[in-house]
């Protein structure tokens, strides 16, 4: 059986943690940022985790199930 390929646009834009959560940026913080709040922009900046119900669409694309 052949290997599993790892989807990469995925893997450039996840990441695993410690303990096997997956960690992602916020969208919207690329372009036309002169109409959002400086508020808005900050709180973009910040990494979130990926919701427990998108986990294992996520661990497929990258391989891992």
């Amino acid at each position: 059986m052949p290997k599993m390929k790892t989807k990469s646009g995925a893997k450039k834009r996840f990441e695993i943690t410690g303990t096997g959560k997956i960690k992602r940026k916020h969208a919207f913080k690329s372009h036309i940022l002169t109409k959002k709040t400086k508020k808005q922009k900050r709180n973009l900046t910040h990494v979130d985790l990926v919701d427990k119900t998108d986990a294992n669409s996520v661990k497929m694309l990258l391989g891992l199930k």
